[in-house]
């Protein structure tokens, strides 16, 4: 934990509904419960239905299963709970994914001949993304996460979008400082929150419009759900959010919330054990010959270090590093035994990739992305360095 957390004590003393003064473990588990009822279970179960009764005059909050529905109005509350703490008219939206959340926010809040601010070193889907938003009429200008580099082209944006850390290369940003900039232009500010989860890095506490991110990753932490969210300060920016969300119906399945929900219980237990085991698996890497390009926020001497340690309450649970070739990242991925080869990141199950091998991010052929997950640290960290050894030969 970072000295600027230790001294907020780690999210104590902000406010959550009629929960003053409690920590993240407790604000996690109680996160968007009913009132309880009598003989009802504490988490109500998912609401299947694609229509209500709806007599008359339409009035109240559910009429259709494409506009709202009540197991996403609870997991809604809950991550609101998380992401804003104490603030008053924070509202939050889930989406099928988290592509789907981040592009209700660009294309909701621009228009032709608006420009947009994008990360150089975001996640893979951004290239995509830009594209669609220049096929619009939208100009797409892009700089690194890394040394404030968006500040060069800001000017004039209607949008400034962030990713701190960035996925996969590990880079911070000053957030405050970005956001401060950006509306002193006239800017709204949106940060992918992926990486750092709600628990790591509250956004809108640093002054930004927007907090977006996949709840597929460390949030939710099985494996097993497809999810995003926004979660936004401005009444209108969200109107429009919500809207956007109507009219592509990118909309998450009740079970799909139920299970968010869920899983938001063990966040905080979850989010402290993988935390500090990828940093322990860090200064054990920071030992291997082979090993170079290291990157962990919490290491003292990784440059995103000190940015970090002023704006965020957690490092995070991925450790990034390279090999000298692709075919020793490839040994080293089919040596490892506690670490599934697979794509995401942030589950209870410690995974690995080769990113290079889809191609659009800027790394080296042996680049590995490695989510530490739950296991016994000891038990994590010897797998590790068995394979890196397995790997040599």
């Amino acid at each position: 934990m970072s000295d600027w957390a230790a001294d907020d004590d780690a999210g104590r003393g902000t406010e959550s509904g009629s929960l003053p003064g409690i920590g993240d473990g407790t604000r996690a588990v109680r996160a968007g419960l009913p009132e309880p009822v009598k003989h009802e279970p504490t988490l109500p179960g998912p609401v299947f239905a694609a229509h209500f009764h709806l007599p008359g005059e339409v009035t109240g909050p559910y009429a259709y299963g494409r506009d709202d529905n009540p197991t996403w109005t609870l997991l809604e509350r809950a991550i609101g709970e998380l992401e804003a703490p104490g603030q008053d008219g924070v509202e939050t939206l889930v989406f099928a994914s988290g592509v789907a959340a981040v592009a209700s926010v660009l294309f909701s809040q621009l228009r032709a001949g608006d420009a947009v601010v994008l990360p150089s070193d975001g996640y893979q889907v951004l290239p995509l993304l830009r594209a669609q938003l220049e096929a619009f009429g939208i100009e797409v200008r892009t700089a690194p996460t890394g040394g404030d580099a968006q500040l060069q082209v800001l000017d004039g944006a209607k949008l400034l979008w962030i990713e701190s850390p960035s996925n996969p290369g590990l880079d911070v940003c000053d957030i405050r400082r970005l956001v401060e900039a950006a509306h002193a232009g006239g800017a709204l500010v949106a940060v992918d929150n992926t990486l750092a989860t709600p628990l790591g890095q509250r956004p809108l506490a640093l002054g930004a419009d927007f907090s977006v991110a996949s709840g597929t990753k460390q949030l939710t932490g099985h494996g097993d759900v497809l999810l995003g969210y926004v979660t936004g300060r401005d009444a209108e920016a969200m109107a429009a959010v919500r809207r956007w969300r109507k009219i592509v119906g990118a909309i998450a399945g009740p079970m799909e919330a139920w299970l968010a929900h869920r899983s938001l219980a063990t966040l905080q237990l979850r989010v402290d054990r993988q935390n500090a085991t990828a940093l322990v698996l860090a200064q054990a890497l920071r030992e291997r010959p082979e090993v170079s390009g290291l990157r962990h926020p919490g290491l003292p001497d990784d440059p995103a270090h000190r940015t970090a340690s002023r704006q965020m309450l957690r490092y995070g649970c991925v450790v990034s590093f390279t090999l000298p070739t692709r075919a020793r990242a490839e040994r080293f991925l089919e040596a490892v035994r506690l670490v599934d080869d697979a794509t995401s990141f942030g589950g209870v199950r410690s995974t690995a990739e080769r990113r290079g091998r889809w191609g659009g991010d800027a790394v080296a052929e042996g680049f590995i992305r490695l989510s530490v997950g739950a296991e016994d640290p000891e038990d994590l960290v010897a797998d590790v360095l068995r394979a890196l050894d397995a790997s040599a030969k």
